[in-house]
């Protein structure tokens, strides 16, 4: 069996489709919730999905020994970051090597790198006039958003398309098609 952690800065949307898509599964666990923001709505996801969760901070991600631990102790063999805003550290890179898949939500390369994300990313593409964005499903390597593509979903932007809208339509592709991807990506 496949034993995979989310990381999560955030709300934690994706993370909960996530385990409600493997709940079931017996090749597949989600054993472990990691965040960064001990306010981030997803710990409470957590909670209501009775999936065990651990806070930590910038510089344990960095110095990585007690996530390490932490990760060991659940048998985590692939991590997925799903809204994660910090850089993953080399060493972490390194101990689980091809084993750290990433969402963006852009047709990357365009839009990745630093500072990148959510609203960001979305305002670049309508301020560009892009005709179309969508999301990228990537390996995680030691540069922002570079790791091998695995998975990328097209969706068109309209001319009246606004952030809200925009917003939207990007994480109903997420929603629909990152649980699909993993799955792919670990079978």
């Amino acid at each position: 069996m496949k034993k995979i952690a989310i990381f999560c800065s955030g709300s934690g949307s994706n993370a909960e489709k996530i385990c409600v898509f493997f709940s079931k599964s017996k090749d597949v666990s989600v054993v472990l919730i990691a965040t960064n923001n001990k306010s981030a709505f997803v710990i409470e996801r957590a909670k209501k999905l009775a999936v065990p969760f651990f806070v930590f901070s910038k510089k344990e991600l960095n110095s990585f020994s007690l996530l390490q631990r932490k990760l060991e102790e659940k048998q985590v063999s692939h991590i997925v970051l799903a809204g994660f805003l910090l850089k993953i550290p080399s060493i972490m890179i390194n101990a689980y090597a091809k084993k750290i898949i990433n969402i963006h939500p852009s047709l990357l390369p365009k839009y990745g790198g630093k500072g990148m994300y959510g609203k960001n990313v979305h305002l670049a593409v309508l301020n560009n006039k892009e005709k179309e964005t969508g999301i990228t499903i990537h390996l995680v390597n030691e540069f922002y958003d570079e790791g091998k593509i695995l998975f990328q979903k097209k969706c068109s932007v309209d001319k009246n398309e606004t952030l809200s809208s925009l917003s939207k339509k990007v994480q109903s592709l997420e929603h629909q098609f990152f649980p699909l991807a993993i799955k792919t990506f670990l079978s």
